[in-house]
This record gives structure tokens, C-alpha cells and sequence, in this order.
């Protein structure tokens, strides 16, 4: 969906299991956050929610369920939301690329969405790698013409390691905020939540453009004729009212992402396997009042500096819901400050986010791995 300046829905349940709607990167009320028994209560079989929140930030999102994630969102409970700027940007043309492989088998059925050997590594992968649901797919774009292409990685688990060989591209923004153009370079690698919004300079009619994960193709943008004069690159995006932490007198957070120490489980009990955990306490997804022992507590207006450390093996994007945060620093790359929402926290890396407190609640902070997040890769932090 394309909205402008704020949203008005009733959402009916017509599935036979209950679930939520997430507004992954909206900086919106708590309430309207779509998290069980913190923002609100599942959405029973036959009942409905009416979700109205303002928007403040233009830019690339997406929704999805946060009851039952690995399933909800393995069957395709995803979609994006493209927040306009209110002013024209210079771009004339547009399109929006979801991300997405699916857990099937040879003839198209479902299988499991969440393997536990896989979910104490990496990740349960899908097979089946799409475009906006299509294999292979092919996107047209016009001769000459500098379109907008916005990429999002809607997936469980997958971090695309994206290229476009030969292609003229520049980075507008990430993750919904806008950055200062620069070439797209040999790759990016955009993990699960996370987007990229690209200028594409489309070739001569006929030729095309490969979009890789790596060394496999993903899809094709297609040049196709147009009278239009060539388009000229558009300006840097308008950015997003996001309030400006203020490092000198920032408290400073550590967060540990962490194996748990011991990998014997035990699941005869129904209950998830903890595998992961943050500062030595795993999430629990069956009790509902988990988020009543919040992992840190932000005082309403105060800058804060949370020291990330990934002491794994695995990626891990790390996603803060009701506020955007500063990626600062990294241990392992070079980083041009900029805001998002999600940060792809490499194996073994250290970085360090900053933000200003600024939306009261209790706000999940979370790997973006579904099953890393289902087997306690979780936490709940509080502004107040």
C-alpha cells in the first residue's frame, strides 16, 4: 500500500488462528505497535482491531504478524508500505521489490518453517526464491529513464547479498531514511526487515540488468522503449524528522547477544527451545508477561548509546520497534552515520546505535531471524 501522512484500518481476522498486524519502522503509538499482550491483544478468529496512527516518516516499510511469526509469516502474512514525501521528489518513475523465499517442496507444498538444528544457526532458509511472488520474475523499467527501485527484504530468515553487475545505481535511502547518494558498489547485504531504496539508470532498450543474491540470479530488470528525454539523477530525498541524539552526554547501554550456554533442550514441555539469549536472559514467546521485566529502562527525552556485541557466529539484524536509532560506529567496517530501524550486526562484530527516547512504551528489540527471535533472541525495553 502508498499512504501519505498517517493510516486508517479495520483489520478483520478471517484466519482460523489469531495474529496481529506489525508496522515494521512506523515510529507510531504504542498501542498501535501490533505486539500480543504488550500493545494489544491477539486478534481473535472473527474479531477485528482498528488500527489509526499518523505517520511521520516518509519512506520504504513493511507489516506482518508477531503471533506465531515463523509460520504467519512463512505462509506470506508480509506486504510493503510505501509512506510518500509530500513534496515531489524528481523521480518519475517507480517500483517497489519484495524479497522472499518460501519454505516448499518440489510441488509447491509447505514445509517446515522452523527447523530447531537450523534455528540454532543460521536460520530455517526456504527454497524458493522470489520477486514480489514470482520466480525469476522480470521487471520492466524505461529506456534511459532513472527509476526508483525499492528493495525489501521481506524473508524469515535470508540476507541477501545483493549485485547488480554493470548496473548505474545509487543508494537514496536505507532502511526508509535517506542518505546522501552514492554509488551502489559490488554489494550490499540487506538481511531480513531490512530495505534499500536504489536510483537505477536504466540501459538502452533491450538490454538488461541481473539482480543477484551473490552468485544467483534473483531476478531481471528489463529496459524497455520510451519517447521521454533521458532522465537526470533526482536530488537527495527530504529527511525524515528523526530527532539528533546528543553524544556528549548520551548514557551508554551494553547489549550481548549471545548462544545460550548450554544447547541441551528440552521441548517435551511444549514450550520453544531457548538457544539465543540478550545479556544472559532468553525470550520466552509463551509468557505473556515477559515484557513486564524490561532489559533496560530509558527515562522520556534522554540520548542514549547502546553498545552492540554480537558474541556469535551468525548475523544477526537487530530490530528496534517505536524508534529509529544512529548507526554510529563498527568494529569490523566502515559506517557513514545514518538512521534506520534494523541493523545487520555481523558475526563476531561490535557496533555501537545512538538515539534520542522519544516515544513512551515497552518496545521489542529483537533479532529479525524469525527463529532466532522465537528461541529467545528477544528483549523488551521500556521509555517512560
Amino acid at each position: 500500500g502508498h499512504l501519505v501522512g498517517g493510516l486508517r484500518l479495520r483489520f478483520i481476522n478471517q484466519l482460523p488462528v489469531e495474529t496481529t498486524i506489525h508496522w515494521h519502522g512506523i515510529r507510531l503509538p504504542l498501542e498501535m505497535d501490533g505486539v500480543p499482550y504488550v500493545s494489544q491483544l491477539p486478534v481473535k478468529p472473527g474479531e477485528y482491531f482498528d488500527y489509526k496512527f499518523r505517520v511521520p516518516d516518509a519512506g520504504s516499510y513493511w507489516y506482518h504478524p508477531h503471533v506465531s511469526s515463523s509460520e504467519e509469516l512463512g505462509r506470506g502474512l508480509v506486504g510493503p508500505l510505501i509512506v510518500e514525501e509530500r513534496e515531489p521528489t524528481g523521480f518519475a518513475h517507480e517500483r517497489t521489490v519484495s524479497l522472499k523465499s518460501w519454505h516448499v517442496d518440489e510441488v509447491g507444498a509447505f514445509t517446515e518453517f522452523s527447523v530447531l538444528r537450523e534455528a540454532a544457526r543460521e536460520g530455517t532458509a526456504g527454497r524458493l526464491s522470489t520477486l514480489n511472488g514470482v520466480p525469476q520474475a522480470v521487471i520492466e523499467l524505461p529506456a534511459g529513464q532513472i527509476t526508483r527501485v525499492r528493495l525489501l527484504n521481506l524473508d524469515n530468515t535470508v540476507t541477501y547479498r545483493l549485485n547488480l553487475p554493470d548496473a548505474e545505481a545509487q543508494i537514496y535511502a536505507l532502511d526508509g531514511n535517506p542518505v546522501t547518494p552514492r554509488p551502489f558498489g559490488d554489494e550490499y547485504w540487506l538481511g531480513p526487515g531490512m530495505r534499500i531504496c536504489l536510483a537505477i539508470k536504466a540501459p538502452p532498450a533491450g538490454e538488461e540488468i541481473s539482480l543477484r543474491n551473490g552468485p544467483v540470479r534473483l531476478g531481471t530488470f528489463r529496459s524497455v522503449a520510451n519517447n521521454d528525454a533521458p532522465g537526470q539523477w533526482p536530488p537527495e530525498l527530504p529527511a525524515n524528522p528523526v530527532a539528533e541524539p546528543d553524544m556528549e552526554n548520551a548514557e551508554k547501554i551494553n547489549f550481548n547477544f549471545e548462544w545460550v550456554g548450554s544447547m541441551s533442550v528440552n521441548t517435551d514441555n511444549g514450550k520453544p527451545p531457548s538457544l539465543w539469549q540478550i545479556n544472559g536472559e532468553a525470550w520466552d514467546i509463551t509468557d505473556k508477561t515477559c515484557a513486564d521485566r524490561p532489559i533496560a529502562k530509558l527515562k522520556l527525552g534522554k540520548s542514549y548509546i547502546f553498545e552492540l556485541k554480537n558474541m556469535t557466529q551468525y548475523q544477526h539484524p537487530i530490530h528496534l520497534h517505536g524508534m529509529s536509532f544512529k548507526v554510529i560506529v563498527s568494529n569490523r567496517r566502515k559506517i557513514i552515520p545514518y538512521f534506520t530501524d534494523t541493523f545487520l550486526l555481523g558475526r563476531n562484530e561490535r557496533a555501537r546505535i545512538a538515539l534520542v527516547a522519544d516515544n513512551p512504551g515497552v518496545w521489542m528489540f529483537h533479532c529479525h531471524v524469525i527463529d532466532h527471535m522465537e528461541t529467545g533472541l528477544m528483549a523488551a525495553i521500556e521509555v517512560s
